[in-house]
């Protein structure tokens, strides 16, 4: 495990119109020492395509493909490839500002944190509409981040030298529940207010139903994390309004 080598997955699933822009904006960082893992999930388009040409001219970019599994096995297949110490996760459809790793590792290694978080800011699917910056609290324990929404997946570093490794879960939200897991370890998740990534609304993206959501984030507390059911209760009540108040001006 490479001591400062950043590996970055992205899981794309019919990411032709984006999947490049995202690229171009982990190339644009100025933290340099990272490997890019893209994982095609059998998409029906030239995902791949752009993948492998933009691959071709710098050889931190590698394409990974596998039959379409659903993004916890893509985010997965990429971590079986991952050589750094840091695992950073990027959507094919988000964006990174250019000193997004560069902060977020000096403030990692300054704190010495398992898991870290930025703040961002939302843009419309064609890139326009630069939204209101969501803020973020300063830390999350495993019993406060069972309420919140705060942790977006696309400004999440890992520094598996201290959180250890781990393995993502076949489940919808299988990025929540990977922080859960490292924090129930006792650690502690920091949060860096920075406005360091753009998140792009897509509509048929798997997090913008918003009933099959609070489903599945229900379904989290009872049968994964075995809440009770007053306590899932509590946590949902918080999850939901947390949402709300983050959700509810662009």
């Amino acid at each position: 495990m490479s001591n400062d080598l950043v590996s970055i997955v992205m899981p794309a699933y019919k990411a032709e119109k984006t999947v490049a822009e995202a690229i171009l904006s982990v190339q644009a960082q100025t933290y340099a020492h990272w490997q890019l893992l893209v994982v095609d999930d059998g998409s029906p388009d030239s995902t791949a395509d752009v993948v492998a040409a933009l691959a071709k001219s710098d050889q931190r970019i590698e394409l990974v493909r596998q039959a379409n599994a659903g993004p916890a096995m893509a985010r997965q297949k990429a971590l079986d490839h991952a050589r750094g110490r840091y695992i950073a996760f990027l959507d094919s459809d988000d964006l990174w500002l250019p000193r997004k790793l560069e902060q977020q590792i000096t403030f990692m290694d300054v704190h010495s944190a398992a898991l870290s978080y930025t703040a961002f800011r939302r843009i419309q699917t064609d890139g326009s509409g630069l939204g209101h910056l969501i803020s973020i609290p300063p830390y999350l324990t495993y019993r406060t981040l069972l309420g919140n929404t705060a942790i977006a997946t696309s400004t999440t570093v890992i520094d598996k030298s201290i959180a250890g490794e781990f393995r993502m879960t076949k489940t919808y939200y299988d990025d929540f529940v990977l922080w859960l897991d490292i924090l129930k370890r006792g650690h502690v998740a920091l949060g860096l207010n920075e406005d360091l990534m753009r998140y792009r609304v897509m509509g048929d993206s798997v997090s913008r139903n918003k009933g099959k959501s609070a489903y599945m984030v229900w379904r989290t507390y009872r049968e994964i994390e075995q809440l009770s059911l007053l306590r899932a209760s509590w946590c949902f009540a918080h999850y939901a309004f947390n949402a709300w108040r983050k959700y509810r001006d662009f």
